[in-house]
């Protein structure tokens, strides 16, 4: 078989995974609802391991942005080995997200949580059946998260417009809900018109170095992204939040490095200073975002939605490197996709 054949069919096959999921979203609208979390809970926390641990960050900033109820997002081991350290007094909603519904430190979190009587629990996952299906006051199965790969491309961002399509309903947005439609047609204008692109930045030999960077919900994109890169390549890369850059990570911006800025539209003028500071120290950029950049969704959807958009361009390059050097995509070194514990 082809090397990387699951993973390149995975990432062009997302626009079809989302419009699948907005499907089953939708059906769960009303229980969704119902659970009113601004009235319920004092906070909500979002957890996950590995990749779903960058989807909590993204997903807990979106909803404090949306709800204005705090949010914040851990590491499911971190709930699990640390809970003083993670829980604050108060009602808590817990949203735990697994591609697999079977990561021991997920499942051990959710134990703990339930057992500790903090509050209720969301699940959202790709395998119906599997442990984590009936731990839930709400259990959100994505079936078209589905994936043969080892590295998360469809499963990730599948589950991560589910916390946004919650994140929706639970501001009571119901416009931001309905327009979460359009966002399947822009990622496939968006496959079509960069793979390109993807491919020649993904070989390119005399880049030796990725930054991505990304503030607000989208540092959660940065992470994962860089996770792509690390898992499916083997190349050094890192995420940063924007301005942070600044703050001695510019000091390793070389003409072999590759600045990936995804950028916002309410704080593009700051985004674009940064990025300028790493064109002037010879750092090469690519610009992602609504309009004005390099990498342009032109999706027409609020910028609180569209950060699912920020993911396959940036998925394509990680997958082009790894073909570059000779690796396979589909089972990244010392990887296994689901990490279970004795």
């Amino acid at each position: 078989m082809e090397k990387g054949q699951y993973t390149r069919t995975e990432i062009f096959s997302q626009p079809e995974a989302w419009s699948a999921a907005l499907e089953v979203l939708t059906e769960n609208r009303r229980a969704a609802l119902d659970l009113q979390p601004a009235r319920r809970y004092s906070q909500i926390i979002y957890t996950g391991c590995g990749s779903t641990y960058y989807l909590a960050l993204a997903a807990a900033a979106l909803t404090q942005e949306l709800t204005g109820l705090p949010a914040r997002a851990f590491p499911a081991s971190e709930l699990w080995l640390s809970p003083r350290s993670s829980y604050v007094d108060g009602k808590t909603l817990l949203v735990a997200v697994s591609r697999s519904g079977e990561t021991t430190e997920t499942l051990r979190a959710c134990e703990a949580f339930l057992a500790g009587k903090r509050g209720e629990l969301v699940t959202l996952f790709c395998y119906g059946g599997m442990p984590l299906a009936k731990m839930g006051a709400l259990n959100i199965v994505l079936p078209s998260g589905q994936e043969q790969s080892v590295a998360q491309t469809r499963a990730f961002s599948t589950l991560y417009l589910g916390t946004a399509a919650l994140a929706c309903l639970w501001a009571g947005r119901e416009d931001l809900f309905a327009s979460l439609s359009k966002l399947p047609e822009a990622g496939r204008r968006l496959l079509k018109n960069y793979a390109l692109l993807a491919a020649e930045l993904g070989r390119d030999a005399s880049i030796d170095r990725f930054y991505w960077l990304g503030s607000g919900p989208r540092y959660g994109q940065a992470g994962e992204l860089s996770l792509k890169m690390k898992e499916m390549s083997l190349s050094h890369s890192e995420p940063f939040h924007f301005m942070e850059f600044r703050h001695g990570p510019k000091s390793m911006v070389t003409p072999s490095a590759l600045v990936v800025g995804l950028r916002s539209s309410v704080n593009a003028a700051q985004e674009s200073a940064v990025l300028a500071d790493v064109k002037a120290l010879g750092g090469r950029v690519l610009t992602v975002g609504e309009e004005q950049a390099d990498v342009q969704f032109e999706s027409g959807v609020g910028e609180a939605i569209r950060n699912v958009l920020y993911l396959p361009v940036g998925q394509l390059i990680a997958f082009e490197r790894s073909l570059s050097k000779g690796l396979n995509p589909d089972q990244p070194n010392n990887l296994d996709s689901v990490v279970k514990l004795s």
